[in-house]
């Protein structure tokens, strides 16, 4: 059974890779990753934010215009809170690379062009096999086009692209109008890699406390539809690799996203729930499915129900739509 597959030019030995979060930061975790089975690991993200802090920037980020943007000063983390600083993170990237075999794709999260994208070159020196760039925005001022939404993201690709030499993957937004055509943009601008999708992490309020909280709750298994369906949109139609990340939590989900066609699959929250130990679970129910059906290998059964591939390209576009509603049954 070949599991292999290729993701922005690197040969991974299965499609199974632990995205950024908590246990990517500890290498101990990475290497026990590594042992269960994971192809490759994305490190916890770098912030931008972090960067300025350490050139003694952020004060004044936080301090002028406040009320301007939906982010307000209260939310960012205070700085001790961040587990690695800026060198500390390159110094585990060197402690990771040095600990495991398999590839090790670091994340560098940001919003704007600038100086902050010089640390992609030293995560690059540091021994990143590959860079995830993580384009969290929120478009909160009205006086924003979705063109311009679109054009920082491009920007801040390009400026991360103009450093580097290794292949850089950027993770979406599910909130573009036009999902195929930015895509289409974005690798016209150089990305190796799409990664569908960033999870923007939605506040609650406090009842008690009448304050505005951060809630962050993790990926359940019905959030895998939406990378699906983009997914198998998108498969054939840009000229990038595609991970697909957000829900996907069994083997049975690997191999739907596989189907739709994905190169990987990225996994956190499954991972946080079960333990690392969770990675070879999932990998043997996919290779017991592939055996029982006869697959030979990944490459086989990838893309084979894209929208290009299935009987029924529709099933992806707004037919569903409407078979779900007169799908449901009740009960009065």
């Amino acid at each position: 059974m070949d599991l292999s597959t290729t993701y922005m030019g690197l040969r991974l030995r299965n499609p199974l890779v632990p995205s950024a979060g908590p246990l990517t930061s500890d290498v101990d975790a990475i290497r026990r990753m590594e042992d269960a089975g994971a192809a490759a690991v994305v490190l916890h993200s770098l912030f931008e934010e972090q960067i300025e802090h350490e050139a003694g920037e952020l004060d004044h980020h936080l301090t002028h215009g406040a009320e301007s943007y939906a982010e307000a000063t209260s939310y960012f983390p205070q700085v001790d809170e961040y587990r690695l600083g800026p060198h500390e993170y390159l110094e585990h990237i060197e402690k990771t690379k040095q600990a495991v075999g398999i590839p090790v794709i670091a994340s560098l999260n940001g919003v704007s062009a600038g100086g902050w994208t010089d640390y992609a070159r030293q995560m690059e020196q540091a021994g990143a096999d590959a860079l995830e760039l993580n384009v969290y925005y929120i478009a909160s001022d009205p006086g924003l086009t979705a063109e311009d939404v679109e054009n920082r993201y491009v920007e801040v690709l390009k400026s991360v692209k103009s450093h580097v030499h290794v292949p850089v993957a950027i993770k979406l937004s599910p909130f573009f109008s036009a999902t195929l055509a930015t895509a289409r943009r974005l690798v016209e601008a150089g990305a190796d890699g799409l990664v569908l999708f960033n999870r923007f992490y939605q506040p609650d309020i406090d009842l008690d406390e009448l304050e505005v909280v951060p809630n962050l709750v993790l990926s359940s298994p019905h959030e895998m539809r939406l990378p699906l369906r983009w997914v198998a949109i998108l498969h054939g139609r840009v000229e990038a690799s595609l991970a697909a990340t957000t829900g996907i939590s069994t083997g049975r989900d690997m191999l739907k996203l596989l189907m739709a066609g994905a190169d990987v699959t990225q996994v956190c929250s499954a991972l946080l729930r079960n333990g690392v130990g969770h990675i070879k679970v999932m990998l043997d129910e996919m290779t017991a499915w592939m055996t029982e059906r006869e697959y030979e290998s990944v490459q086989q059964l990838k893309g084979s129900m894209s929208q290009k591939s299935v009987a029924d390209p529709a099933a992806f576009e707004r037919a569903n739509y409407m078979k779900a509603l007169n799908s449901y049954h009740y009960q009065l």
